[in-house]
């Protein structure tokens, strides 16, 4: 499965979550950041392992409506997100393992976080 990035990917995520009930799986990263640049390739090989959830990569930069009023101060910063609430947000340390335990953990059923960026799927479809 494909990590899609809404600048590059638009028509192809729009797609993908039109009929996708899956996690939605976010990193908040920068251009310019060398540790995303080097989290990116495990974070790809992470969508391969879990084909039911969306894999999406935003640079804040280019896209901080993705972000609503929250900031991202350190990188990666992850979002994981059901159809109706945010399960986990938050800085994690750049090893793709971490997020794969994660993920392993959180379920559409996942109680739901306090906090966060707004729900993607309505942004994403008003881009």
């Amino acid at each position: 499965m494909p990590t899609f990035n809404p600048l590059l990917d638009l028509p192809a995520l729009r797609s993908r979550l039109a009929g996708h009930e899956g996690l939605l799986v976010v990193c908040y990263c920068a251009e310019w950041c060398d540790t995303c640049r080097q989290y990116q390739p495990g974070f790809e090989a992470l969508a391969g392992q879990f084909p039911g959830h969306t894999f999406i990569w935003v640079d804040i930069e280019e896209n901080p409506e993705l972000l609503g009023d929250d900031d991202v101060e350190n990188f990666p910063t992850l979002l994981v997100q059901s159809a109706g609430a945010n399960l986990f947000y938050g800085p994690m340390l750049p090893y793709p393992g971490h997020l794969e335990k994660l993920l392993t953990r959180l379920g559409e059923d996942s109680p739901a976080i306090v906090g966060g960026p707004p729900l993607l799927r309505p942004l994403l479809e008003d881009m």
